[in-house]
């Protein structure tokens, strides 16, 4: 009879079943030991038919009479017997309200029958002793398990839990009523908690920890194991033993090291088994320490050796497996591949650095800051240049030399595929500060990163301050647990960062229109309307757009729903992953000498192209000029707009160039594809002037039977830019894919699956 569900209990009671009947025992044994008091009220838990509530009435007690069988509550309720004196209420003991009962408090509680039923019976016990009058009695009427058959033991009690009704109780007698139980329980007494352990257990895990000290530059004490591998000090923790403490006892009885409990961090705890047994391993930061390393365990180390943390990826001999998880702890993602561990990161702290080394990265980094001050990517005192002075950027590159860390111009990456494609790293810092600027953060502002990496959140949650929101969102779970930990190592433990999907994910972080900005620190090929929608009007979004295979970073403006931007900014970003990332159609010419790629439209024919190559060149020479130092973006932007269907980039395999074409020197080379023929933009050097950067033209080369048309086609475009529009770019208003032609502005429409750009080119007035 285990019934569970107040359904059950229904239906018990709608067949006609009920359960014994109060015996003569129990009513002397009430009458005795529970007579009501003047004014005398009384709690039925679990009053089934009102059998006891009614003769609790009868004695003189005012009875609340309660049941989560609301069956049993009803039928109580058409007895043909006295019910005076008793208020019936369907009513749940384990999930209901005591406020819920008509009475405060009661000078007496019953449970006949029904405390076997109760699942939380501590806590139960709890709240009913704080309901009972001064002097008032709790009894509990219940079969002995004992006596009962083996199929109804569910309903009864054994006698260990019979004994527990009598805890937190200064009286608890217990009565035989005709084979029940009937245990009486006055004076509450809560009781201290008391402690204590089970039976000795068999061995089951291996628990220790491993130490990371470095010397004052910053490199890291490993030593050469007699095993064949390196590993860092460290080992068991004796009992009782915390891992701090083990910590520094191990690196003074291995290496001779003497340090505090005091000056080591405990930094994380990694989970992973050996030969089928659990390992624990505490990951233990040591801060400060006297002596030089020496080997004072020669059957175990053969040697201590200081390490450049930068080598360790490359190290030839086997790292030991721990010591690889307690290093990544350190440097997360300096190592690659290692084996799974699960990871349990104490309360985040600032994690600590090597006095040398942190002083040589403060100075880096002021000297970087003032880079970006002379090349005017942002003004002195302002709070970009305050963020990137304060911000450690080489502590979210471990591996990356400080030089490398603080050079403005380097985006270091930080991971690859098997095959070598970059799929993450950190933003050239004079791209950073170029995107927060445009972005206009201000004190207070909701920021949301789609691209994890750290730094560029730390910059942003400066600028923003405490009361400002920065979240970050990757869809790569390597890189968002990188980004948490090097955010919490260094201090930023409020920005959150968010493991899913950049195109969409915005929508669930924030309500619509809450963002004030939105930057994109990866390669995106469209705009998605999770990025528009979540923006508050004149909201800013800073994307790097990849358009026709070129990209730029483009900060918009929200306003009236859609988009706006007149500037851009070439750049260079690891693509979006993801659904919203789109591989350019590809097609190699002439055995992989040249390939073709078209990023945007409808993909060019190239099928007549490799008979096209070998028809005679076509030459168009512009006129138009440029130095040798000063880029060209907006040429190709104007190219890409006006030429649309048909527009390509080629390359050229510099192992397999035959000179059949002039091999492209950097980007891509701008082209046209139609009718079985194809036309290239490149340049050819003039002069050189005293600078030595040079003076380059402009010009065509053109293939196949309609080479003249097109180089004709691509070459007034180039002069149309030079005397239109050279010294500007367009504006590019941004709406969603279903809207109609006629709704668009005036300009050169290019579709994408979530957004038409509109490029709108302002003739220059002469």
């Amino acid at each position: 009879m285990a019934y569970t569900t107040p359904d059950e209990w229904d239906a018990h009671y709608t067949g006609g079943k009920t359960f014994r009947h109060l015996g003569d025992a129990e009513r002397r044994l009430l009458s005795e030991y529970a007579p009501a008091p003047g004014g005398g009220l009384a709690l039925d838990v679990g009053c089934g038919l009102g059998e006891l509530a009614r003769h609790l009435a009868a004695g003189g007690y005012a009875v609340d009479a309660v049941d989560y069988a609301c069956a049993a509550v009803d039928l109580a309720q058409l007895s043909t017997e006295n019910t005076s004196g008793i208020t019936y209420q369907c009513w749940d003991i384990e999930r209901d309200s005591l406020d819920d009962l008509p009475h405060a408090a009661y000078d007496l509680i019953t449970f006949r029958l029904s405390w076997a039923f109760i699942r939380d019976r501590t806590r139960v016990m709890n709240r009913l002793r704080e309901r009972l009058r001064p002097g008032g009695t709790l009894c509990v009427i219940t079969p002995v398990a004992e006596a009962v058959p083996a199929g109804k033991r569910d309903i009864a009690l054994d006698e260990d839990e019979i004994g527990l009704l009598g805890a937190g109780w200064t009286l608890a007698e217990r009565h035989d009523a005709d084979g029940l139980a009937l245990v009486v329980l006055r004076g509450p007494a809560p009781a201290q908690a008391t402690y204590a352990g089970k039976r000795q257990p068999s061995p089951h895990a291996l628990t220790g920890a491993g130490v990371v000290v470095t010397d004052p530059a910053g490199r890291v004490l490993l030593g050469w194991s007699t095993r064949g591998v390196w590993e860092l000090p460290g080992g068991k923790n004796s009992a009782d033993e915390g891992f701090r403490e083990a910590a520094v006892r191990e690196l003074e009885e291995e290496t001779g090291l003497k340090s505090d409990p005091a000056d080591s961090r405990l930094l994380a705890l990694l989970m992973d088994s050996t030969h089928g047994i659990p390992r624990m391993t505490a990951a233990v930061r040591v801060t400060a320490c006297t002596g030089e390393p020496a080997v004072t365990e020669p059957h175990l180390i053969h040697r201590w050796e200081w390490h450049e943390p930068a080598d360790l990826p490359a190290l030839a001999q086997p790292l030991f497996t721990p010591s690889a998880h307690v290093i990544d702890t350190i440097w997360p993602g300096l190592l690659t591949g290692l084996p799974p561990v699960h990871r349990y990161p104490i309360t985040p702290t600032e994690a600590p650095e090597a006095i040398e080394r942190a002083a040589e990265a403060t100075r880096l980094r002021h000297a970087m800051a003032d880079r970006l001050v002379e090349d005017g990517r942002t003004d002195a005192g302002s709070p970009i240049d305050a963020a990137f002075r304060r911000v450690p950027r080489h502590r979210f590159l471990p591996g990356v030399s400080l030089t490398d860390a603080y050079d403005a111009e380097q985006a270091p990456v930080t991971r690859r595929t098997p095959g070598g494609a970059a799929t993450s790293s950190v933003s050239a810092p004079w791209l950073q500060a170029l995107m927060l600027r445009d972005a206009r953060l201000r004190l207070g502002n909701t920021v949301i990163e789609v691209g994890s990496g750290g730094f560029n959140a730390a910059l942003a949650k400066e600028i923003v301050g405490s009361h400002g929101t920065v979240m970050s969102i990757d869809i790569d779970p390597w890189v968002t647990d990188r980004a948490r930990r090097f955010l919490d190592d260094t201090g930023y433990h409020q920005v959150r960062v968010h493991l899913g999907d950049g195109e969409t994910a915005p929508a669930a972080l924030v309500t619509p229109g809450s963002a004030d900005a939105v930057i994109v620190t990866v390669e995106a090929r469209d705009i998605p309307p999770a990025w528009i929608n979540c923006l508050a009007e004149s909201g800013r979004l800073i994307v790097p757009l990849r358009i026709h295979g070129y990209t730029w970073s483009i900060p918009f403006t929200k306003r009236n729903g859609g988009l706006v931007a007149d500037s851009y900014t070439v750049c260079g970003f690891v693509p979006l992953q993801g659904p919203g990332h789109r591989e350019d159609a590809v097609t190699q010419l002439r055995g992989g000498e040249i390939t073709v790629r078209s990023a945007d439209g409808t993909p060019a024919d190239t099928s007549c192209l490799d008979v096209a190559l070998d028809m005679p060149r076509t030459e168009r020479w512009t006129g138009v000029t440029i130095p040798g130092n000063v880029p060209f973006d907006m040429l190709l932007l104007w190219l890409a707009t006006h030429l649309d269907n048909g527009f390509a980039r080629l390359a050229v395999d510099a192992d397999l160039d035959t000179g059949i074409l002039h091999r492209p020197a950097g980007w891509d080379a701008a082209a046209l594809i139609r009718d079985g023929s194809l036309a290239r933009l490149l340049t050819r050097k003039l002069s050189t002037d005293e600078s030595g950067t040079g003076l380059w033209e402009f010009g065509i080369h053109a293939h196949g039977p309609h080479a003249v048309e097109l180089a004709d086609t691509m070459a007034d475009l180039v002069i149309a830019w030079h005397r239109d529009a050279r010294t500007a770019g367009p504006q590019l208003t941004v709406y969603p894919a279903g809207t109609a032609d006629r709704d668009l502005p005036a300009g050169h429409v290019l579709d994408k699956p979530h957004s038409r750009l509109v490029f709108t080119w302002t003739p220059e007035m002469p």
